[in-house]
């Protein structure tokens, strides 16, 4: 039996739900961020014999909780969504993707310059659904302000007119550098996170890792310290090991044509960096095509 006939059967057997029978559906995240674009090119660039399609979710807890309940079979995840999924979930990595960049916008003109300014304001940590929302919580915690910030979770397009018209002070984006949503906001600065990284090392592990975003990003004449988090293409142990090696074929053959416009400096498609899944283990198929391709 053909590759190609091989994978049809497995998909047509029930591998995907929501979708034409033969469709392997990939959870990502929002329109504009870059979870979604880069899984909307991952399908264009699948193998034959797989043919895809990009979910738009809220992003990393909404898509392990699609994973559990099997209306997709893979999924994009932050390595820290992904270390407190439920281990009955038996999650296996298929390769690290790129890095996220934890983003905190305030207006330009406002008088915050670190996270402990924020106390007392209101704050969105992004959709409820999202990495965001998660690597936010923490990041308050490490920065001592517990309850004292007033959360909301708005998804981004909605989060940046709620800046902008001033009915937040700041923002939580999990994503790539530049956003094209955020890049399109006019006023606008990072607050610097990298000082809330020993703290957030300390309770959370070594997920965490300190990354800056360049000069000219959001118009900024400096660089930002803020912090990084791996993003992980993920599925669960049960994904038989052909569609999961055909995916890591594609990861590194197709790599060039796999990064968004939104990865300035963030793409990790080489074999060496996809196997650097934050402790997660590699699915047995993907891993044998990086044995395979690099020893």
């Amino acid at each position: 039996m053909n590759r190609r006939v091989f994978l049809l059967g497995l998909l047509a057997a029930g591998c995907t739900s929501g979708g034409p029978s033969d469709e392997l559906l990939i959870a990502s995240g929002e329109r504009g961020g870059m979870y979604y674009d880069f899984a909307a090119l991952l399908a264009a660039q699948l193998e034959p014999g797989l043919r895809g399609r990009a979910v738009e979710t809220q992003g990393s807890l909404e898509n392990l909780e699609r994973l559990r309940s099997g209306s997709v079979r893979v999924a994009l995840s932050l390595a820290d969504a992904a270390h407190v999924a439920d281990p009955a979930l038996e999650l296996r990595a298929l390769g690290r993707v790129y890095e996220n960049y934890l983003q905190l916008v305030v207006r330009a003109d406002d008088p915050a310059r670190r996270v402990a300014d924020l106390a007392g304001r209101v704050v969105s940590l992004g959709a409820a659904g999202s990495g965001a929302s998660l690597s936010g919580e923490r990041m308050l915690a490490a920065a001592g302000l517990g309850g004292s910030v007033r959360v909301t979770h708005l998804r981004l397009a909605e989060a940046a007119r709620a800046l902008a018209d001033r009915r937040v002070d700041a923002l939580l984006w999990s994503g790539g550098v530049p956003t094209p949503v955020l890049e399109g906001l006019p006023g606008i600065r990072l607050l610097p996170l990298a000082d809330l990284l020993a703290g957030l090392r300390v309770a959370h592990g070594s997920v965490y890792e300190q990354v800056s975003v360049p000069v000219g990003v959001y118009g900024s004449t400096r660089e930002v310290a803020t912090i990084g988090v791996a993003n992980l293409l993920v599925c669960r142990a049960e994904l038989p090991d052909e569609p999961a090696a055909s995916i890591a074929r594609t990861l590194v053959s197709r790599a060039a044509a796999l990064v968004p416009d939104q990865a300035l400096g963030t793409q990790f498609l080489d074999v060496r960096s996809l196997i650097g899944t934050a402790r997660l283990p590699l699915h047995p198929g993907a891993a044998a095509v990086y044995r395979d391709l690099h020893g």
